[in-house]
């Protein structure tokens, strides 16, 4: 089963990212104001980025490097998408 690692950016300019096997339905959870918790003030959201993985661990590993990467270098991967 696939899964994805994805990056929205907020309406307040921040960067959010995370993991989900269905990221069309994530995406909408997100702007519904039924997501993550750090995106429900921040609304709507908008896609900038996002990756396919085999299975959800490796997109969870990749969910953890990207959050530990600064706003500039999110920003850089995101114009390189």
């Amino acid at each position: 089963m696939s899964a994805y690692t994805y990056i929205v950016e907020c309406s307040d300019g921040t960067f959010y990212t995370g993991w989900t096997n269905d990221l069309d339905s994530r995406i909408a959870s997100h702007n519904s104001g039924t997501g993550a918790k750090y995106t429900r003030g921040r609304g709507p959201v908008k896609l900038v980025y996002h990756e396919e993985h085999a299975d959800y661990r490796t997109a969870q590993k990749r969910e953890y490097a990207i959050k530990k990467l600064t706003k500039k270098q999110k920003a850089d991967l995101i114009s390189a998408f």
